[in-house]
């Protein structure tokens, strides 16, 4: 991959797959889909590195906040990401995979041939079978440990959701943030299992859900930020006040399942 790296060490890709198995994320640090996988890679990891599965992440940006390599260096540690981190701000990495959304994962057997790939959220337990099924492939025990139950309800095999709300971008796209030079307040109604804002900068978020004030959202950081969350489906009416210091791309609204 030639491309910038970091967090850990830049890796040497025919060692790593003359080792064992390579699992690889492509995310964006402020899409939501993306932070509901990362904790079932981040899971995958712990468990079977010791029996050589390798893991590599591609951060393809999909807002303009999240294209240098530092604002990406500096989302890891609170992502939880100990693995080594392309930096894929041209996207060229991405057309070579044919990626089509976040995430997407990609694991290569021993040896380099494409052994497995899922496109979107999902198909955890069965990504996981595969994981196991290559690293026995090179020799490797993968442990007598069952697959890592649903770290949601939603996620368990046949589990029913309702879809939410579409992705609110305030500034007319993922390009432009949102216009704060007048009262910088938003309001909107939505449905779905919480609400997450994609923004950058600094300053506090007020929030007010169906008339209630909930707890100001922190922005110090670029990334996503929770606003609210619902343990299923729900409908509300919210409104924000978004401070000069805060650039505010995206509402994002998770799937849940019916109440």
């Amino acid at each position: 991959m030639d491309a910038e790296w970091v967090g850990a060490d830049a890796p040497r890709l025919e060692r790593l797959v003359a080792r064992g198995p390579l699992l690889v994320h492509f995310f964006e640090l402020a899409q939501l889909n993306s932070a509901r996988a990362l904790p079932y890679v981040e899971a995958w990891h712990e468990r079977y590195r010791d029996s050589g599965l390798g893991v590599l992440g591609v951060h393809s940006p999909r807002f303009p906040f999240t294209r240098d390599a530092s604002v990406v260096a500096a989302a890891l540690p609170g992502l939880g990401i100990d693995w080594p981190v392309a930096v894929d701000s041209r996207h060229a990495i991405w057309r070579d995979y044919g990626c089509r959304g976040w995430p997407s994962l990609f694991l290569w057997s021993r040896g380099g041939a494409l052994r497995w790939y899922h496109l979107g959220e999902g198909d955890y337990e069965a990504t996981e079978e595969a994981i196991r099924t290559a690293l026995a492939e090179a020799g490797a025990e993968p442990g007598q440990a069952p697959p890592f139950e649903p770290l949601r309800p939603e996620d368990a095999a046949g589990a029913g959701v309702v879809a939410p709300s579409p992705e609110v971008f305030p500034g007319g796209s993922p390009e432009r943030p949102f216009d704060v030079s007048g009262d910088g307040e938003l309001e909107l109604d939505y449905a779905g299992g919480g609400v997450f804002l994609a923004a950058t900068g600094e300053g506090e978020v007020a929030a007010r859900l169906d008339g209630s004030e909930l707890s100001p959202v922190a922005i110090g950081r670029a990334g996503l930020h929770p606003v609210v969350v619902h343990r299923c489906h729900e409908s509300h009416g919210l409104r924000l006040r978004v401070p000069a210091g805060v650039e505010l791309f995206s509402l994002q609204f998770p799937p849940a399942p019916p109440g």
